[in-house]
């Protein structure tokens, strides 16, 4: 199936409250993306005030705790030290490490968030990458399973040296999670949240589907296929996101830990499931296994679904989408 080419639904995001019940919108920056908000407020002013600054803080916190480019973060903090012992962690980072290893050990190290330690050479916006001797040198420093994490206490360290760790495969779509669930406490029941390519669905649009697009990867103001879902979660990666072009090779974020370089066999990939931790983890995961592989594992996952898009702007849906 050829892509699609429609319009971008263009949804107007302009911060309002109203006494009465309305569509409340938010768009900010955050964890170096755009994140948004939008929800049916039965609410007072003040109290839909109050859901909007918490879901900011919210993903600043996360932002705070798990970038790697903070120097103050919790994970800049683990990088620098667990290569030498334990580092104390919290019960919530300790958890998405658990995560995270075991969609690696699913994947057989597809997905890997020490990736980190070859992936941080990589400057997209200066064009920076690092050279075959730096991969060579580092490449072995890419294994999940160097990540040791203590059993019984909120501790981590590395086994190896030279190990580093990004979350950003996993950590927005923990964002997303997180920001749904002070919408449920607050009692909405219909809203989106997303951060750049990860977004999460409560309810309906208020007897109607949400329409969800998905980003033609070679025409930024083009949908390959928008998508009506309700009450579930879709994560896209996609290497137009931050890459570069150098001797007409693109180099782009999304790292094949078997190799060090740009994964290269699709060009995007949209994971839908209940969980936004999964489909953001899962996303990533299918992107660099490419087509067979990837689709083969998402079928083996029960309530999780994929559409990739091949290097000839080929449409390809698991089985749960075909029709």
């Amino acid at each position: 199936m050829k892509l699609i080419n429609s319009a971008i639904l263009i949804i107007p995001l302009l911060l309002s409250f109203s006494s009465q019940a309305s569509w409340i919108n938010h768009e900010f920056k955050v964890m170096g993306t755009q994140a948004k908000v939008k929800f049916w407020s039965e609410l007072s002013e003040r109290q839909a005030e109050q859901v909007v600054e918490s879901i900011v803080a919210e993903m600043q916190r996360i932002d705070n705790e798990m970038s790697p480019y903070k120097p103050t973060s919790l994970l800049s903090q683990i990088n620098r030290n667990a290569s030498k012992g334990w580092v104390v962690v919290t019960p919530e980072l300790y958890h998405l490490f658990t995560t995270a290893t075991k969609i690696s050990s699913l994947s057989h190290g597809a997905f890997d968030i020490t990736y980190a330690s070859v992936g941080y050479q990589y400057n997209y916006r200066e064009k920076v990458k690092p050279n075959k001797q730096f991969i060579a040198q580092h490449i072995q420093a890419i294994d999940y399973q160097a990540v040791e994490l203590a059993k019984n206490k909120y501790q981590v360290r590395f086994t190896q040296p030279n190990v580093k760790v990004d979350l950003g495969g996993i950590a927005k779509g923990l964002a997303v999670k997180n920001c749904l669930q002070i919408l449920r406490d607050s009692n909405v029941k219909h809203a989106l949240v997303s951060a750049g390519g990860d977004t999460g669905l409560l309810g309906d649009k208020r007897g109607r589907d949400w329409i969800v697009g998905v980003k033609h990867p070679r025409a930024s103001s083009q949908q390959a296929v928008v998508l009506p879902l309700n009450n579930e979660a879709i994560s896209t990666s996609g290497d137009y996101e931050r890459y570069f072009i150098e001797d007409g090779m693109r180099y782009h974020h999304i790292i094949n830990p078997n190799t060090g370089d740009s994964a290269r066999e699709v060009l995007s990939v949209s994971v839908i499931g209940a969980d936004p931790v999964y489909t953001d983890a899962l996303s990533t995961t299918v992107f660099v296994k490419g087509l067979q592989k990837g689709l083969a594992l998402i079928e083996s996952i029960a309530g999780y679904e994929a559409i990739v898009i091949d290097k000839k702007l080929t449409l390809h849906f698991s089985s749960g989408l075909k029709n």
